[in-house]
């Protein structure tokens, strides 16, 4: 009996040689280990949630700077992302210059090709490039704080006002700046006015804002204001930049002001894969326009996100955890969290309230020469080492509390130098 032939008998077989389906396995375990290896399991969860909305609940020295560096890693090298289809947005040029180094540690050069920037950055590019769509010229100018008091003492000198008390060029600047931060015009601005002074500050604002326009200049805040203004108003331009940035990453997010979080809410629009990092228990410059809102709303503005908690701490002691817990849990509305750490040891935190300044720093020296004196044990080869004064360090909330501090520590003959806060965008 005759048969029919088997039409695809003589086609070669479709397999993988077994060694080369072994190398490829080997390879692939290569991977992960090296992207997700150093990460403790929660972190794993967060770098390996890639689609979607998510927010990172990341506590103090929980990794966070890590879980962003190895996630874009894992983009790229594990599900095939093109590195410049991946946004990355810092809040310090600190912040993104160290990102940057730790991923170019990891996938080498094409680290190069994330976009990574801070807000105003990111801004100043996108208005260089595309500003025209919205009127704007692309030399513009960037003010800076120099720029700015002199266009306001301009005003104050033709109005015959002083440049101190209410008027001082740095106090009518903050209160502009904090009303663009909140989404505010000029022309708002003066219908909320209630004092004659608002009124002032509202009609100031309304003269700076004009002469930045004749000047084709920004300041710092009207880049971030712009560059959501191109988003909502220039439609062809947004969908480029969201076609081009499928994932988006934030660090820091309970930072972020209204019009922070409307640009990134404007960029996610349909594709919705944001990851949002920050912990609102160190949500601490609501002075500048910072709103707890974006982070405590998140699970209400996006239904569909994932919420991961960042508990394990790599930087404290379990005494000192507890002590800011015990501290920290009394806020109302924040997200539930504790912190806790597998590093043994840690001194309990004595408290101690000085009967004014020089009590009190006082005391801070006295604390400082015990640890480092040495410490004697049962003989002369139990002594522990005295502590060296470069390992200790002395913290206060204001710069004029450091006068008493300084004079006792003067007294004392102990070594000392004063630190100097790094500018705001480094």
């Amino acid at each position: 009996m005759n048969l029919p032939s088997d039409p695809t008998a003589d086609a070669p077989l479709q397999t993988t040689p077994t060694r080369h389906r072994i190398a490829e396995g080997a390879s692939q375990v290569a991977l992960e280990e090296r992207i997700l290896g150093p990460l403790n399991e929660v972190q794993r969860r967060a770098v390996t949630t890639t689609t979607g909305p998510l927010l990172v609940l990341a506590g103090a020295g929980s990794g966070k700077t890590r879980v962003i560096t190895h996630r874009i890693a894992w983009l790229i090298e594990h599900e095939g992302v093109a590195p410049w289809r991946i946004l990355a947005v810092t809040f310090t040029n600190k912040a993104a210059a160290e990102m940057r180094a730790r991923l170019e540690e990891m996938i080498g050069e094409r680290s190069r090709d994330v976009a990574m920037g801070t807000f105003h950055s990111l801004c100043v590019r996108m208005l260089r490039r595309d500003g025209e769509a919205i009127g704007l010229p692309r030399e513009f100018a960037i003010y800076d704080a120099d720029d700015q008091a002199r266009v306001i003492k301009g005003f104050l000198k033709e109005d015959d006002l002083p440049a101190t008390g209410s008027t001082k060029p740095g106090l009518i600047l903050g209160a502009i700046s904090r009303a663009k931060n909140d989404g505010l015009t000029p022309d708002q601005m003066e219908d909320q006015a209630v004092t004659h002074h608002e009124r002032l500050i509202a009609g100031l604002a309304r003269r700076y804002a004009a002469e930045l326009k004749r000047l084709e200049a920004l300041d710092f805040d009207d880049l971030l204001i712009e560059g959501l203004r191109l988003l909502q108003e220039a439609p062809a331009v947004a969908e480029r930049y969201r076609t081009k940035w499928q994932y988006l990453h934030v660090d820091e997010y309970q930072d972020t002001n209204r019009i922070q979080y409307a640009w990134i809410r404007e960029l996610a629009a349909g594709h919705g894969n944001l990851c949002v990092v920050g912990d609102d228990d160190q949500s601490i410059y609501s002075w500048r326009g910072a709103d707890i809102r974006n982070i405590l709303d998140f699970e209400r503005d996006w239904p569909k996100a994932e919420v991961i908690a960042l508990e394990q701490n790599y930087r404290s002691t379990q005494s000192i955890l507890d002590a800011a817990h015990g501290v920290v849990s009394n806020n109302r509305g924040r997200k539930a969290k504790k912190l806790w750490t597998d590093q043994s040891g840690g001194l309990p935190i004595p408290v101690y309230g000085g009967f004014d300044a020089e009590d009190e720093a006082a005391w801070i020296v006295r604390r400082l020469e015990e640890h480092a004196a040495p410490r004697q044990g049962r003989g002369d080869s139990d002594a522990e080492p005295a502590e060296s004064y470069g390992g200790m360090a002395i913290l206060y909330r204001t710069n004029a509390q450091s006068r008493a501090i300084e004079e006792a520590l003067l007294r004392a003959s102990i070594p000392y130098q004063v630190g100097v806060a790094a500018r705001a965008a480094e």
